[in-house]
C-alpha cells in the first residue's frame, strides 16, 4: 500500500514511555506516545514514532518489498536505500517532518510520514508504505489517522499526496476516509489535496472501523477453531484441570490441545509439549499456569497461530504493585504477538452456540442456549451469576468474565454483541469504567439496536485533586480560574460535586442503558426483554383475583413511572376461575388504552374451584397472543415458558417500568450535535495557556459572555468601580456561597448613586467581609445554574437547574453526557422539577428557553473540545423572555492529558 513522497519525513517527542511494540525504552520529544492498534482482521500491532536506531529495520522491511510495492512507493525500481536517504528517513524533527513505524513484534512492517512543504506552510505531503504481507489489513488508514492528528497539533491543516493511478489501494484509503479530496491528474500522477480537520464524516468512518476491528478481535476469541490449554495437571486436580474438564464435557466442536511439559495425555486428551506440535488450528489459548509462567505461554501460543488468550491465572494487578508490573508486561507481550487478552484473574468465556459449544470457564454448568450476552467484570462473582441465570431459565448466547480487564473490556463486548446474530439482549455487571466516554458513546448507538442492562457502581465523583468541583470561584472577580492553583494546575480549594444516584440513573437512561441496582433486578429485566416485546407506551392494565394484590400493583406502577390505564385495575374476584381470568386478560390485550399487562394471581382456597379452573397459568397464553408485554406474579403455581414471572408484585412492576422507560427512549429521535459557527478555537487555546490562563477569554471563545464584575476591597474602590460601570449597580459579597444570597442581605440591587454605594459597602463589609463585587444591573429574570463535572461512568457531563437555596438543597439538577445534541439541551432545560418556573408560573412571562438550550450547547462543546476544562459553573444565569445574562462563572483546570475516547484509534 505505497504512496509517493519526494521529501521523506520524521518525528520528535517530549515524554518517555515504553516501546509497547518492540520492547525497550523509547525516548521521545513530542507529545505522541507509542500505542497498540487493531487491524481490520482484529490483529494487534504497535505504532510509534520512528527512531534513528530503526535504520536496520527500515532496510530489512525494504528488502521484503515486492518490485511492484517499491515502484508504487518510489515511482522507480529503487532496489536499495542509499545511506543518505536512510539517514533522512530515520532522523526527523517531529514538527515539520514526522514519521511513524508499525511493528509486528519487533519487526517494522510499515512506515508513514508527512513533510511540511516549506517553512510555515499550511500543507504537508503525506506518504506511507506497507510491506506486502500486511497490505489490505487497514494499516494505511491507521497511519493516516495518526499522521493527521500529529499534523493538526503543529498547525498543519492540509495534506497533499502524489499517487500513481495504478495504486488503487492507496487511492481508496484517501477516498474512503471521509475527507473532501481534490484530485488532479498531471504527468502520469494523481495529485491529491485535502483538509485534515475532523468532520462528522471522518469521525463516522473512524468509528465504523473501530467497531469492526474490535468486534472481529473478540469474535476470534468467542468462536475459535481450536483451543490450546495451559495449566491442567495430569492428576486432574486444581483449577486448570477443572476448566479443561468443563471445556471437554460441554462438547466444544473444535480441537482441544492440552499443553503439558511431560504428560502424554491430560483429561483423556492427547497432550503436547507445545501447542504448535499438535499441528492443529488454534485460535485461543486458555491459561491457568502460575503468573511467572504466563509470558512463556504467550510465546508458545503465538507460535501456534493463536489470536488471543483467556488468562484465568491470578496474581497480577489485583495482587499489588509487582503484580501490576507483571500484568503490563503480559499485555505488551501479547500485543506484540498480535493477540488480545481476556483477564487475567478471570472466570473465563463461554459460547453456547451449537456450532461452537465453548465452556472455558470455572462454571461446571452453563445456562441453556438463548439470546442474551452476559459480561461480568468480577471473576469470583461470575460463577454465582451464571448459576442464577440458569435457575431463572434465562438463555445465554455468550458469556465473558474480564477479571482485571487488562485488555478486553465491556466496551469491546458491546462492539461484538452489536453485530452478533445470536444476541438480542446485553447484560453487564460492571465494577469500574475504564473508558467512560466511549461507553456512553457506544451505548447511545448500540442501545438503539439492542437493549443494554447494566448493574453499575454507585455514583462517585473521581478525585480531581484540588480542582475537583464545580463550585469553584475566585473571590476576586466574576470569572474564576486556577491561577492560585494546586500541584496539578487546578484551582485551589474547590469542592467536588456532581450527579447524585438518581441523576446518574437518568444519565444511563438517556444514553440508552437500563441501569439496575441489584443482581436480581439485572435478571428481572433481562428475563422480560428476552421473552416479551417492548411496550408501545406507559399505560398498564392490571388484572388479578385479589383486590389487595391489584391495588399493590397499581401503587407500584405509579412509583415505577407507569400510568394505570383507564378502567384498571380489574379485580375478577376471589371466586373467578381460569376461564374468567382468560376472558379478563383477553379483554385487556384487546383494549387500545393498554400498552402492557400485569397479571397477579392469588391461589384459591382449597376446594373452592375444580382443579382445571384453579390452574390460572392456563389463562396466560391468551394474553401472550395479543403481542403486548406481560409480567405475572403467581403466589402459587409456575408460569408457562415465555412469561416473565416474579415472586412479588413490586419486582414485576419495577422490571416493566425499567423496560417501558427504555422503550420511550427508543421512540424519541436521537438528535444531532449542532455546529456552532462562531466558536473561536484558536482563541480558546490561547486562553488556556497555563502561564496566562484567561477564563473570561475561554468562555468568550465559545460565545459565552459573562457580565463584567469588579472586585472592591474598600469603600473608595467600590465607588470608583460603580462610576466606571455606570449606575445603577449591584453589590454582592465576594464569597462564592454568598453572591446570590439576597435573603441574607449579601446582595444589594439597584444602587442608584455613589452615596447608596458607599452606604451599602459599609453595611456589607461589617457583615460579610471587606471584599465585594460590583456589577452593572441587568434586567431581572429566573436564576438558573449550569454546571460541568467529570462523572466516573460518563466522563464530562453538563448539568442544569433552577437556582435557589431550596433547589440546591434538593439537588434539583438534570444531567446529560457530552457531547450534547440539540434534543439533549432542550430536555435539560425542561427536566428539573422546578422547570415550570421557566415556562411561566402564576402569571409570569415564559423565559427564552431556546437561549438557555443554546447556552448549554456551548458549554457542552467547550467540554467536548477542551479536556483541560474539568469543571465549570455558571451561577447565576438570569433567564428572561428576551434572552439571558451570565452573572458569574468559575472554571477549574485539570490535567492536559487527552481523553481516552478522542483522537486516532488506539487500544
Amino acid at each position: 500500500m505505497p504512496v509517493s513522497s519526494h521529501r521523506p519525513v520524521a518525528l520528535t517527542f517530549d515524554e518517555t514511555g515504553p516501546n509497547t511494540a518492540g520492547g525497550g525504552t523509547l525516548v521521545v520529544t513530542t507529545g505522541v506516545q507509542p500505542v497498540d492498534v487493531l487491524l481490520s482482521d482484529g490483529t494487534t500491532v504497535g505504532l510509534r514514532p520512528i527512531q534513528p536506531t530503526d535504520a536496520p529495520g527500515i532496510v530489512a522491511m525494504h528488502s521484503r518489498f515486492s518490485e511492484r510495492t517499491r515502484y508504487l512507493r518510489y515511482f522507480s525500481p529503487y532496489p536499495r536505500i542509499p545511506e543518505r536517504d536512510l539517514r533522512r528517513f530515520v532522523n526527523v524533527d517531529h514538527h515539520d517532518r514526522e514519521a511513524f513505524v508499525v511493528l509486528a513484534g519487533d519487526q517494522i512492517v510499515a512506515v508513514g510520514r508527512y513533510e511540511r512543504l516549506g517553512p510555515a506552510s499550511p500543507e504537508a505531503e503525506v506518504a506511507f508504505v506497507v510491506e506486502d504481507a500486511y497490505q489490505g489489513r487497514g494499516i494505511g488508514s491507521v497511519l493516516l489517522e495518526h499522521l493527521a492528528d500529529a499534523a493538526r497539533r503543529v498547525g498543519i491543516p492540509t495534506f497533499v499526496a502524489e499517487v500513481l493511478p495504478a495504486n488503487g489501494a492507496m487511492l481508496r484509503v484517501f477516498a474512503d476516509f471521509g475527507y473532501q479530496v481534490q484530485r488532479q491528474f498531471a504527468d502520469g500522477v494523481v495529485h491529491l489535496s485535502f483538509p485534515i480537520a475532523p468532520t462528522e464524516a471522518t469521525l463516522e468512518v473512524q468509528r465504523g472501523r473501530e467497531h469492526r476491528t474490535e468486534a472481529r478481535s473478540v469474535a476470534r476469541l468467542l468462536a475459535p477453531r481450536g483451543v490450546a490449554f495451559y495449566g491442567a495437571s495430569a492428576t486432574g486436580q486444581g483449577v486448570g484441570a477443572a476448566v479443561l474438564g468443563h471445556l471437554r464435557d460441554y462438547g466444544f466442536t473444535g480441537a482441544v490441545v492440552p499443553v503439558h511439559p511431560s504428560a502424554r495425555t491430560v483429561a483423556g486428551l492427547p497432550a503436547y509439549p507445545s501447542a504448535a506440535e499438535a499441528g492443529l488450528s488454534v485460535d485461543l489459548a486458555v491459561v491457568a499456569v502460575p503468573p511467572a509462567a504466563v509470558e512463556a505461554v504467550v510465546a508458545d501460543a503465538a507460535s501456534a497461530g493463536a489470536h488471543g488468550l483467556v488468562v484465568i491465572s491470578a496474581g497480577f494487578a489485583e495482587a499489588g504493585a509487582d503484580g501490576a508490573v507483571a500484568q503490563r508486561r503480559l499485555v505488551r507481550a501479547a500485543h506484540a504477538a498480535g493477540m488480545r487478552i481476556i483477564g487475567p484473574n478471570c472466570l473465563g468465556v463461554a459460547n453456547t452456540g451449537t456450532e461452537v459449544r465453548l465452556n472455558a470457564t470455572l462454571a461446571p454448568r452453563l445456562p441453556v442456549p438463548g439470546r442474551v450476552g452476559l459480561f461480568s467484570q468480577s471473576g469470583a462473582f461470575g460463577v454465582a451469576l451464571l448459576a442464577e441465570v440458569d435457575r431463572r431459565g434465562l438463555g445465554l448466547s455468550s458469556f465473558v468474565s474480564a477479571g482485571n480487564r487488562a485488555d478486553v473490556s465491556g466496551n469491546d463486548l458491546l462492539q461484538y454483541w452489536q453485530d452478533d446474530p445470536d444476541t438480542d439482549v446485553i447484560l453487564l455487571y460492571l465494577e469500574t469504567f475504564g473508558n467512560p466516554r466511549k461507553f456512553a458513546r457506544l451505548a447511545r448507538r448500540i442501545g438503539r439496536e439492542k437493549p443494554i442492562v447494566a448493574l453499575a457502581p454507585p455514583a462517585r465523583l473521581p478525585g480531581l485533586g484540588p480542582s475537583a468541583g464545580p463550585n469553584a470561584a475566585n473571590p476576586h472577580g466574576g470569572v474564576a480560574g486556577p491561577n492560585a492553583a494546586g500541584p496539578d494546575g487546578g484551582a485551589a480549594g474547590l469542592v467536588a460535586a456532581g450527579p447524585d444516584e438518581v441523576a446518574v440513573s437518568a444519565l444511563f437512561a438517556h444514553s440508552g442503558v437500563i441501569r439496575v441496582d441489584t443482581v436480581a433486578e439485572l435478571l428481572d429485566v433481562g428475563v422480560l426483554l428476552a421473552n416479551q416485546p417492548l411496550p408501545a407506551g406507559d399505560r398498564v392494565g392490571v388484572v388479578g383475583n385479589s383486590s389487595a394484590l391489584t391495588g399493590l400493583a397499581a401503587t407500584a406502577a405509579a412509583a415505577a413511572g407507569l400510568t394505570v390505564a383507564d378502567g384498571y385495575p380489574r379485580d375478577v374476584g376471589p371466586h373467578a376461575g381460569a376461564a374468567d381470568f382468560a376472558t379478563a386478560l383477553a379483554a385487556a390485550v384487546a383494549d387500545d388504552g393498554v400498552d402492557a399487562l400485569v397479571a397477579v394471581f392469588a391461589p384459591p382456597l382449597p376446594g373452592q374451584l375444580p382443579d382445571a379452573e384453579a390452574d390460572f397459568t392456563s389463562a396466560l397464553p391468551a394474553a401472550l397472543a395479543g403481542g403486548k408485554p406481560t409480567v405475572a406474579t403467581f403466589l402459587a403455581g409456575r408460569a408457562p415458558s415465555g412469561v416473565p414471572a416474579y415472586p412479588s408484585v413490586e419486582e414485576a412492576v419495577r422490571a416493566l417500568g425499567r423496560v417501558t422507560a427504555y422503550a420511550g427512549w427508543l421512540r424519541r429521535p436521537a438528535g444531532t450535535v449542532p455546529e456552532l459557527s462562531d466558536v473561536d478555537r484558536d482563541a480558546a487555546q490561547a486562553a488556556l495557556r497555563p502561564e496566562t490562563f484567561d477564563p473570561t477569554g475561554l468562555l468568550a471563545a465559545y460565545g459565552i459572555d459573562v457580565v463584567e464584575s469588579v472586585l472592591a476591597a474598600s469603600e473608595q474602590e467600590a465607588a470608583a468601580a460603580a462610576r466606571r460601570l455606570g449606575y445603577p449597580v449591584a453589590m454582592k459579597a465576594a464569597a462564592a456561597g454568598l453572591r446570590h444570597r439576597l435573603d441574607l442581605g449579601a446582595v444589594r440591587l439597584d444602587l442608584p448613586d455613589e452615596a447608596r454605594v458607599r452606604r451599602a459597602y459599609t453595611e456589607m463589609a461589617t457583615e460579610f467581609g471587606a471584599d465585594v463585587l460590583v456589577q452593572p444591573m441587568v434586567p431581572p429574570g429566573v436564576a438558573c445554574v449550569v454546571e460541568l463535572v467529570e462523572d466516573p461512568a460518563f466522563g464530562p457531563v453538563v448539568g442544569f437547574g433552577v437556582g435557589g437555596v431550596a433547589t440546591e438543597l434538593l439537588g434539583d439538577r438534570a444531567w446529560r453526557a457530552v457531547p450534547l445534541t440539540g434534543r439533549d439541551a432542550a430536555e435539560l432545560v425542561d427536566e428539573p422539577r422546578a422547570a415550570p418556573l421557566l415556562r411561566g408560573h402564576r402569571g409570569a412571562a415564559p423565559v427564552d428557553r431556546k437561549a438557555l438550550a443554546e447556552l448549554l450547547l456551548r458549554v457542552g462543546q467547550l467540554a467536548d473540545e477542551q479536556p483541560r476544562a474539568r469543571t465549570l459553573t455558571l451561577n447565576p444565569v438570569l433567564a428572561r423572555p428576551d434572552g439571558l445574562s451570565v452573572l458569574h462563572a468559575s472554571v477549574g483546570l485539570g490535567s492536559a492529558a487527552a481523553r481516552p475516547d478522542t483522537g486516532p484509534r488506539r487500544l
